[in-house]
């Protein structure tokens, strides 16, 4: 549930900038909190989006399981990929942070096509979706209309300080249709949580809380 509306939200709030490196990085030195919350929303919701692609695999997997392996890996592998260009949309607004923008500007131009292992997964960010699509419809896991809604989450634009177009709303839309409602269906359909258990979530989040906040410290 979280995931999709996270990359949802991180589109939206760039959406009025243009497209290319060096209007994002121009935004980000006009607005860099907004710039900022866009990015993190962004990344926060790829990282957020590996149990709920794993889940949807698991339960294609019931059926179709050739289609879970391929679909979920690929999915899985393009999440990586997005993950890695958000630690360098991070390390170019740095720059602009600590350079100014245009040697930022000129950094990333002149770097745009260096090698990283991850251009070769640049194929599953977008392929990954259509495959678990595809398994989604072939197993009845998910309806039509929804699994055409998580296909289309291929159209959104991959790389490194991509800002919006009308593909990144559409994609992101599609990805909370198809999402969104398994998320309520998994948080309902289950039995209801005990005292015990609320409780022991509730030492383990603020635990994660408290390690994640001395973490930020080092």
């Amino acid at each position: 549930m979280l995931g999709p509306v996270l990359l949802l939200f991180g589109v939206l709030l760039r959406a009025r900038f243009h497209f290319f490196f060096p209007d994002q990085l121009a935004a980000y030195d006009e607005h860099p909190a907004l710039m900022t919350a866009s990015y993190s929303c962004f990344a926060a919701g790829t990282v957020a989006l590996w149990p709920a692609v794993s889940a949807l695999a698991v339960r294609i997997g019931a059926t179709r399981p050739t289609l879970a392996a391929f679909g979920g890996g690929l999915t899985l592998v393009g999440l990586f990929a997005r993950t890695f260009h958000a630690g360098v949309d991070h390390l170019a607004f740095r720059l602009v942070d600590t350079q100014g923008r245009r040697p930022a500007t000129a950094a990333v131009a002149d770097s745009y096509q260096a090698f990283h292992i991850f251009q070769y997964a640049s194929f599953a960010v977008m392929l990954g979706w259509v495959v678990l699509a595809v398994g989604a419809w072939r197993s009845g896991a998910l309806g039509p209309a929804r699994c055409l809604a998580l296909a289309l989450t291929a159209l959104l634009p991959l790389g490194v300080l991509k800002g919006t177009t009308p593909l990144s709303i559409v994609g992101t839309s599609g990805l909370c249709v198809a999402l969104v409602p398994l998320g309520l269906a998994v948080l309902f359909g289950g039995p209801r949580p005990t005292r015990r258990s609320v409780a022991r979530f509730g030492v383990a989040a603020l635990v994660v809380l408290v390690l994640g906040f001395v973490s930020s410290l080092g």
